[in-house]
């Protein structure tokens, strides 16, 4: 389930599927992307931060195009306890690769693993970005 902007309307709270993981996106030639997800932040319950929020963000092929600076991902990361991806949407290898990280980290936080917790996941993921 996809969803453009926070908070979700409350009509239909009842037939919402279990929420496991949220990835915001950001694009990285956007500044209005960046403001999006900081103003979002603020509806997600705090214990989604504890391995089930990730930020993703697109169009870093491109770098020389940015109107975010990196520090401001990086605070995002720190200020979240969350791991950042970045990726290319253009270019389909990245894409798809991309993509199966998703997956991966979605099953982590549904608790299809065994033996992998998604607290255990995201402080694994921000460790190794310090590295």
């Amino acid at each position: 389930h996809l969803a453009t902007s926070l908070p979700l309307p409350s009509e239909r709270d009842h037939l919402r599927p279990r929420i496991d993981l949220i990835a915001f996106m950001i694009d990285i030639k956007s500044k209005y992307s960046l403001r999006n997800v900081e103003a979002s932040l603020a509806y997600v319950d705090a214990s989604f931060f504890l391995g089930k929020v990730c930020f993703l963000v697109t169009g870093v092929g491109r770098m020389k195009y940015c109107s975010i600076e990196m520090s401001a991902i990086w605070k995002l990361r720190e200020a979240y306890s969350s791991p950042v991806l970045f990726c290319e949407l253009e270019l389909e290898g990245i894409r798809v690769a991309t993509a199966q990280r998703l997956l991966r980290m979605l099953e982590i936080c549904a608790g299809l693993l065994p033996g992998v917790s998604a607290l255990y996941f995201g402080s694994l993921m921000s460790s190794s970005a310090n590295y």
